[in-house]
């Protein structure tokens, strides 16, 4: 283990005299998580470290902890704003965001918009996500295999998806990968270059929402639209585009890389994978392991703490940059039991992973996201029942210095 990635001066991170990581942390391949969380849990749960922009932070390790910070209201997100706060990212939080809200300010955008964004409507999608998977699947039979499943099958089919719902032009996907790149940037991309991108999609939403005012159509973005016009107090033009960002950027990202790694899991372990053919009723709880043992990035959550707050045995000081790592926490053998690195879909306690949030900030999206992943998981299956990987897995990497992992590619052959 490097350095970087030891808790060796546990003394030092406990009273918090001096930053003994640095975070993120280093993956030693494209199917662990930092293994450094293992060694954090037992000896170091609250652990100090120094963020990529240079600011020191703690870092929150063990299930019941991390669970903690998403919902206690002293760990907060509108702080992020606050002049002088921590910062996780080169470039600052965007405001009036969901990301960048407390309760009440929070409750009352998140209200409005699952109004639109129902259980009910992503239950009345599924036949359109069934038939733009098949689209995809066609197109894939047609070519020789191996092929990338990224490119093929795991980007495009969250793209169309968001795309349907808010009503954005689908040929306009590759603008917004961009963008919804640099949004979830730690490393990869510079503050101006953050900037840059931000203003460039600000643009792009204030002309699609006039254009949604003037056409308006049956999607979610003409929907807040109207909300926002006949009762403008309840929704400004600045709330209304940054809403837009924030829907696409989060409704297609995370998708996008859960795809591909669930993909993947599913071809390391072949035995889980011909049961799932064998009882495909079961792919609503394969799904929940899925989604427990492969975190969206390898770490979590950012709050600033709006006084001095005691967790794990450690006082963490009023203003300080926390990190809820959910990634470890999702593998905290106290919660999952014994191997909990492991996959195993009949993990009875899958269904309590905090892969999804949790708290007030729990993903608004998950009933589409849940939804997603099991039309496209079960297809593929079922149309491929040869398929396998066209890779040895030490050849495979994820994509580094973001928020969000993806693979960097998956070869697959059938």
């Amino acid at each position: 283990m490097d350095t970087a990635s030891s808790p060796s001066a546990e003394t030092e991170t406990k009273t918090g005299t001096e930053p003994g990581l640095q975070y993120p942390f280093h993956r030693p391949s494209a199917v662990e998580v930092p293994p450094v969380y293992e060694e954090l849990r037992a000896k170091c749960p609250v652990a100090k470290v120094q963020l990529p922009t240079g600011d020191d932070g703690y870092v929150v390790s063990r299930y019941d902890d991390v669970r903690t910070v998403l919902a206690d209201p002293r760990f907060s997100r509108a702080a992020m704003l606050a002049e002088g706060a921590p910062q996780l990212t080169p470039a600052p939080p965007v405001p009036g965001s969901l990301f960048t809200m407390d309760p009440p300010e929070h409750t009352r955008l998140r209200k409005l918009v699952s109004r639109e964004f129902t259980a009910r409507r992503v239950q009345n999608l599924r036949p359109r996500i069934q038939e733009l998977t098949d689209q995809l699947l066609d197109e894939m039979e047609k070519q020789a295999p191996p092929l990338d499943l990224n490119p093929a099958f795991a980007f495009p089919l969250p793209v169309m998806v968001i795309c349907e719902l808010l009503g954005v032009p689908f040929e306009d996907r590759e603008k917004f990968r961009g963008w919804s790149d640099a949004f979830v940037s730690l490393t990869a991309h510079t503050a101006d270059e953050v900037m840059a991108q931000r203003m460039s999609m600000v643009q792009y939403l204030g002309e699609l929402v006039q254009r949604k005012r003037e056409e308006p159509a049956d999607d979610l973005m003409s929907a807040l639209v109207s909300v926002h016009d006949e009762d403008g107090d309840r929704l400004s033009e600045h709330e209304l585009i940054i809403m837009g960002i924030t829907l696409l950027v989060a409704g297609h990202e995370t998708t996008v890389s859960m795809i591909g790694k669930c993909v993947l899991t599913l071809l390391r372990h072949p035995e889980h994978l011909a049961a799932l053919r064998e009882q495909p009723e079961m792919i609503e709880h394969v799904v929940e392991e899925l989604l427990r043992v492969n975190p969206i990035g390898d770490g979590g959550p950012f709050r600033i703490t709006l006084e001095d707050v005691e967790i794990g045995g450690t006082t963490i000081p009023k203003g300080s940059g926390v990190i809820a790592a959910v990634a470890s926490a999702n593998q905290d053998p106290d919660r999952f039991g014994e191997e909990p690195e492991a996959f195993d879909p009949s993990r009875s306690s899958a269904t309590a992973h905090v892969a999804l949030g949790h708290g007030p900030h729990f993903c608004l999206g998950a009933a589409l996201a849940r939804a997603e992943l099991q039309i496209a998981i079960s297809s593929l299956v079922r149309r491929f029942p040869e398929l396998s990987l066209a890779d040895e897995v030490d050849n495979l990497s994820m994509t580094s210095g973001m928020m969000v992992h993806a693979l960097n590619r998956l070869p697959v052959t059938w």
